[in-house]
C-alpha cells in the first residue's frame, strides 16, 4: 500500500516502536473505521495487533488525498477490551 507519513507519524513510528507493516495492515483490514469529530478530512482506523499484545493500533488518516496521508497512530489504551 502507498502511503505518505506526516512528520509526527514518522517520529510516532519509531518513538512509539510501531512497525509500518501494522499501519498498513491497520489501513488495510481493520476491525473498525470512525470518522474524526473535529476534522471532516480524517478517519480512524482500528485492529488488533497480535504481535504486540493483542493491544488495539489507532490509525489516522487523511484518506481525501493521494496518496493517503498517516497524521498519527497509537496504541488505543481505552479499547483493550472493547474492540
Amino acid at each position: 500500500m502507498n502511503l505518505e507519513y506526516s512528520s509526527h507519524a514518522r517520529d510516532a513510528l519509531i518513538e512509539r516502536e510501531i512497525d509500518p507493516d501494522w499501519v498498513a495492515r491497520t489501513i488495510e483490514n481493520p476491525v473498525r473505521t470512525e470518522a474524526d469529530k473535529e476534522d471532516p478530512e480524517l478517519r480512524h482506523f482500528l485492529a488488533r495487533i497480535h504481535e504486540n499484545g493483542n493491544r488495539v493500533l489507532r490509525v489516522i488518516v487523511n484518506d481525501t488525498v493521494t496518496p493517503p496521508r498517516v497524521v498519527s497512530m497509537f496504541f488505543d489504551r481505552r479499547l483493550t477490551t472493547k474492540l
